[in-house]
């Protein structure tokens, strides 16, 4: 599309965005008076409107049945997660069977790994992006020292070509290759969470499986971002949070995804709690752990009501818009951002790659002097992107609630500072 430099342009592709209303469906933080510029959804998506409502009918229900809202409330809690399932699944492109709602992102992929990563002493090592998120770090370094092995040995990190930001897919497929022989899992965020970098996780899930590796994803930065198609690409198991661009409020519930040939093998090694035991049976409470077929086997412990509410409230949302129309507008909307700090390439440098596939809404830039100052001065006019040490600030356009007329502001803004500087 040809992009325009102009407040009219902006206004005119707001006017025709068939998405626009959905704005109104959430609480825009404040600066002096005016909406803020939030860019900050890949970090924590704003509170929807609807969550409120949501969690006052669990608190009703506490506070009319006690007890006996697990089974006579208007969302009996017993089966909450049932109630987030088939919507979940819509997000990511997966079967309903392949997905549950519970715990939160770490503590589900550790169970994931538990399951997955099963090393042996020729078959061992896992492969991950070298800036992953740190959480993901630490969890592959404590799950190699689990299992004896050293970290350093263990752990297979993909770095990019010298000079380059991003990892090329041709070069990760040929890292799988050349350790066809040792490699266990491959374990890689979805969209990298410095980088802003989408993978092509239909590739290398082909290739990862093809040399006998198993494959997961954290979806932390990709669920709500990207068009997923979880089951046709048919990775081993993926996991996610919901308080980025789900907008499920801050350390929200998680999200699990185990593709259906796993759905129904009870002798797969998995650590086990009463909320994954069949479920027609599990107030028997006899001895024996038999799972329920799919990804809900996998549970342990009740269903988090109040922030599976709020996750209610927003997948709702999600549901009305529709992934595939969020994705083209989110291509439109972070295009333009593309497009417009373009005009700033003296100054700073977009180190997310261009091509829309290979990219979400995220765009992570690094300024060539002063990084810090200017995001000091985006947020004292009213724009707020994030800082990430040691350089590099990301902007998130979302497309649920941003704008191209705050697309347009952000050049606005940039253009007074670097004049100014």
């Amino acid at each position: 599309m040809l992009f325009l430099n102009e407040l009219s342009f902006a206004k005119e592709m707001d006017e025709k965005d068939e998405l626009k209303p959905f704005r109104s469906k959430f609480y825009i933080p404040q600066h002096n008076g005016k909406d803020q510029i939030y860019l900050c959804g890949n970090s924590l998506g704003l509170q929807p409107k609807s969550a409120k409502d949501a969690i006052d009918q669990e608190l009703k229900d506490w506070a009319e049945l006690g007890v006996e809202g697990h089974f006579r409330g208007k969302n009996p809690w017993m089966y909450y997660h049932h109630f987030l399932t088939e919507k979940a699944a819509r997000v990511v492109g997966a079967l309903p069977k392949e997905v549950v709602i519970m715990n939160n992102l770490t503590a589900n992929l550790h169970l994931m790994m538990v399951s997955f990563y099963k090393p042996t002493k020729e078959r061992y090592k896992i492969m991950m992006e070298v800036s992953a998120f740190p959480s993901d770090q630490y969890a592959m370094e404590t799950q190699a020292r689990f299992h004896g092995l050293n970290p350093d040995d263990a752990i297979i990190e993909l770095k990019p070509r010298e000079g380059e930001s991003t990892l090329r897919t041709e070069d990760i497929l040929a890292k799988i290759e050349e350790n066809k022989e040792s490699l266990a899992i491959v374990m890689m965020g979805g969209v990298n969470y410095l980088t802003g970098q989408a993978f092509d996780m239909k590739s290398i899930t082909e290739k990862a499986h093809a040399v006998g590796a198993n494959v997961g994803f954290d979806l932390a930065h990709a669920a709500g971002n990207l068009n997923l198609k979880l089951h046709e690409w048919g990775p081993d198991f993926a996991v996610w949070c919901s308080y980025k661009y789900l907008n499920s409020g801050p350390g929200g519930t998680s999200g699990v995804f185990v593709h259906e040939r796993h759905a129904n093998n009870p002798d797969l090694v998995r650590f086990a709690g009463w909320w994954g035991h069949e479920e027609s049976s599990r107030f028997q409470m006899k001895k024996g752990f038999i799972p329920m077929e799919g990804a809900v086997g996998w549970q342990l412990s009740n269903a988090q009501i109040f922030p599976m509410a709020i996750h209610k409230a927003s997948l709702e949302i999600f549901d009305e818009a529709g992934i595939e129309n969020l994705s083209k507008k989110s291509e439109l909307l972070t295009g333009y951002l593309y497009f417009i700090l373009a005009d700033f390439k003296e100054h700073l440098n977009v180190i997310t790659p261009e091509t829309a596939a290979d990219r979400g809404c995220q765009l992570s830039i690094i300024v060539k002097e002063d990084g810090k100052k200017l995001f000091d001065y985006l947020e004292s006019n009213g724009i707020l992107p994030d800082w990430r040490e040691p350089n590099v600030i990301r902007m998130s356009p979302i497309p649920l609630y941003n704008t191209f007329e705050e697309v347009y502001e952000i050049g606005v803004a940039l253009k007074s500072f670097f004049e100014n500087k």
